[in-house]
C-alpha cells in the first residue's frame, strides 16, 4: 500500500510540473508548479529522500513569493474604441486567428454602424479586443470577447464588465448575450463572470444582465 502511495505522489508531481510547462499563462504556471513541489515533498518525505525534499521545499517558497507578487501588482487598464478599418486590430486579428477560431469561430471584423468595438491595453500592451453588436432595446450581442493566452486570469473580465461598467451603460448596453460558446474554457470564464443561460427569442444563450 505504501508503495502504491509512493508512485502515486511521485506520478501526480511529474504530472503537475509537466503541465506548468504546457500553459502560458504566468498565473497558471505558478499554480501547477506549486502544486507539482508539494507533491514531491509528499514523494521525498514518504522516500525519506532529503535532497528532493529540500530542492522542492525551495521551490514551492519561491512560486509561493512569485503568486504574492502577482496577486499584489498592480496593473494599469484602458480602453480605446476602435474601427473596421483599424490596421493594428486587423493584424491583430490576423496573428490571432487560429486561437480566435476556437472560441468565436463564425466571427469576422465586418463594418456595421450598431458595432461597438474597442480593446483593453494592460500595461500598455493590446490584451483583448472587443465586438458586440447593439440591438435598440440595448441588448449587445457579443461578437468577439478575445484575450490573448497571456492574460487569461480574469482581471481583463473584470475590467470590462465590472469597472468599466459604467461605459458599457452609457453606450445604451443593458443585456450582454453569447449565442454560441464554443469553448468550455470560455463557458467557464462567463460563469465566473455573471453570465446565466437564458432563453432569448426561443434560443438558449448565455446573458448578463447590467
Amino acid at each position: 500500500m505504501t508503495a502504491l502511495i509512493i508512485q502515486i505522489a511521485g506520478y501526480l508531481a511529474s504530472l503537475l510540473l509537466a503541465l506548468s510547462l504546457l500553459v502560458t499563462n504566468d498565473l497558471r504556471f505558478r499554480w501547477l508548479n506549486t502544486g507539482g513541489c508539494l507533491a514531491f515533498i509528499v514523494y521525498g518525505g514518504l522516500l525519506q529522500a532529503f535532497p528532493i525534499i529540500l530542492t522542492n521545499a525551495l521551490l514551492f517558497f519561491i512560486n509561493v513569493f512569485a503568486l504574492v507578487k502577482i496577486y499584489r501588482k498592480k496593473e494599469a487598464f484602458d480602453l480605446l474604441e476602435f474601427g473596421p478599418d483599424a490596421r493594428l486590430i486587423q493584424k491583430f486579428l490576423r496573428f490571432y486567428e487560429a486561437d480566435i477560431k476556437t472560441y468565436f469561430p463564425s466571427f469576422a471584423l465586418q463594418e456595421d454602424e450598431s458595432d461597438i468595438r474597442f480593446v483593453v491595453l494592460r500595461d500598455m500592451v493590446l490584451a483583448n479586443v472587443f465586438v458586440a453588436t447593439l440591438a435598440p432595446d440595448g441588448t449587445a450581442t457579443v461578437k468577439l470577447n478575445y484575450t490573448i493566452p497571456k492574460y487569461r486570469d480574469y482581471k481583463v473580465g473584470y475590467f470590462i464588465f465590472e469597472k468599466e461598467k459604467a461605459y458599457l451603460l452609457t453606450r445604451g448596453i443593458r443585456k450582454l448575450v453569447y449565442t454560441e460558446v464554443a469553448n468550455k474554457g470560455h463557458a467557464d470564464f462567463l460563469k465566473k463572470m455573471g453570465f446565466q443561460k437564458e432563453e432569448v427569442n426561443g434560443r438558449e444563450c448565455v446573458v448578463k444582465n447590467l
